[in-house]
């Protein structure tokens, strides 16, 4: 019979001095007492694998901090689990794990893990809208939640108030923004299932609505009333450009003097700042080209051809030539986006190829191979498509001193009466 060990006491424990190397002091049922060289007393319990039958240490605190008592109460409670061929150590790493979950893996921390990622796909003022989506309508209610414990429930009734004041592209776009989070969380190993995926299905679907655009008749009045518009230096020369280069707002106030060969007589929108982050080339037109010269005098030293008024280094707004068209009195009838429209619809009436009008609207073709060739082979073929535009645009500006028909000295003098 195996002899009786004798049980640990506070007093015992107390005078248990370092010697010249680590030693152990039992206390039975697998409970030791470690004292180390240096003095430190460490708990451990020794016990056997259910399932490897492998002796396993597991450490269960420094003495004083856990108390004699607690790591007796530590002990039995291990014993138990050994008892049902549960593994203690592992039981133990699993708790520690979702308890951590629950601080650490809140559905803010995740979204902003996702963001990281996110935000290197898409274009800058696309990723900004993303983050203060979540950050208006999200995180002040449901941020802290763990996203273990993130419902369908939870997210709808954070989002029925948004629907009921009729702001329906905003639940459409927070809740898919949410269940690009969770998926994120899904194949981080966060969680196993994404709760959110069919929450859209009980909202009420936003009607789409197109974009504000003028018929194609009506350009002669769109240049007749820039050419006449008070508005500031450069912005007229801003909407004339992204009326000759077919380009969205964001990407024509962001135009850089550096993205533009003049010998070539192409401009190259690199993929960061295009929306389906591909870089796009663009034939300049002898009357795109004369709207650079115009501008040159303004900003040529600058980085950005349309400078922001109140900080020169940086562009302007993507709203400037919006709300400039605001002010000319076409509010509900044009947004500058829809000058995009404008050429679209112009074009293919007068029966140029549907895929050169594509490929100059920077539309990415599904067929990546094809899209390849395209951005190859299509930049010459676009140029008489472009050359046709731009001729039509000056032909509807006949009479009301466009941009492009004026010299640098010309232009100079309208902005200073103007701006």
């Amino acid at each position: 019979m195996p002899p009786r060990t004798t049980r640990l006491t506070e007093t015992k424990i107390k005078q248990a001095n370092p010697k010249d190397k680590d030693y152990a002091l039992g206390d039975g049922n697998g409970l030791q007492l470690r004292i180390r060289i240096n003095g430190s007393k460490l708990w451990m319990f020794i016990y056997t694998h259910p399932f490897t039958k492998k002796r396993v240490t597991m450490g269960f605190g420094p003495y004083p901090e856990v108390s004699l008592a607690q790591a007796r109460k530590m002990t039995l409670e291990a014993r138990e689990l050994v008892a049902i061929d549960k593994d203690p150590k592992e039981e133990r790493e699993v708790t520690r794990y979702q308890q951590r979950a629950a601080t650490e893996h809140t559905l803010e921390k995740v979204a902003e893990a996702w963001f990281d990622l996110k935000k290197e796909s898409v274009t800058q003022p696309y990723a900004e809208d993303i983050w203060r989506s979540l950050t208006l309508h999200v995180f002040p209610n449901i941020g802290g939640t763990p996203i273990s414990k993130l419902t369908a429930p939870m997210a709808i009734d954070l989002l029925r108030p948004l629907e009921a004041k009729g702001s329906l592209e905003t639940v459409k776009r927070v809740s898919q923004r949410l269940n690009e989070v969770m998926t994120y969380a899904v194949n981080s190993g966060l969680i196993h299932a994404n709760p959110l995926g069919g929450i859209r299905a009980v909202f009420k679907k936003p009607k789409k609505q197109n974009m504000p655009a003028l018929n194609p008749d009506e350009l002669p009045e769109l240049m007749v009333a820039i050419a006449n518009a008070s508005i500031k230096r450069t912005t007229r020369a801003l909407i004339e450009w992204q009326l000759h280069t077919m380009t969205r707002p964001i990407e024509a106030a962001t135009t850089r003097w550096s993205d533009i060969d003049f010998n070539t007589k192409i401009w190259t929108i690199p993929a960061e700042r295009m929306k389906k982050r591909r870089a796009h080339t663009v034939p300049l037109t002898e009357q795109a080209l004369a709207v650079l010269d115009a501008v040159k005098a303004y900003s040529g030293h600058r980085e950005y051809v349309f400078p922001a008024d109140r900080d020169p280094r940086t562009h302007c707004n993507s709203q400037t030539a919006n709300m400039a068209l605001k002010r000319m009195g076409f509010a509900g009838r044009l947004v500058s986006h829809g000058m995009r429209s404008i050429a679209s619809t112009t074009l293919n009436e007068k029966g140029f190829e549907p895929e050169l009008i594509e490929v100059a609207l920077a539309h990415v073709d599904k067929d990546e191979v094809r899209s390849a060739y395209n951005r190859a082979d299509y930049i010459e073929r676009r140029r008489p498509m472009m050359d046709w535009w731009s001729e039509h645009i000056q032909q509807a500006a006949t009479g009301s001193l466009s941009v492009a028909a004026l010299n640098e000295a010309q232009f100079r003098k309208v902005v200073s009466i103007r701006g």
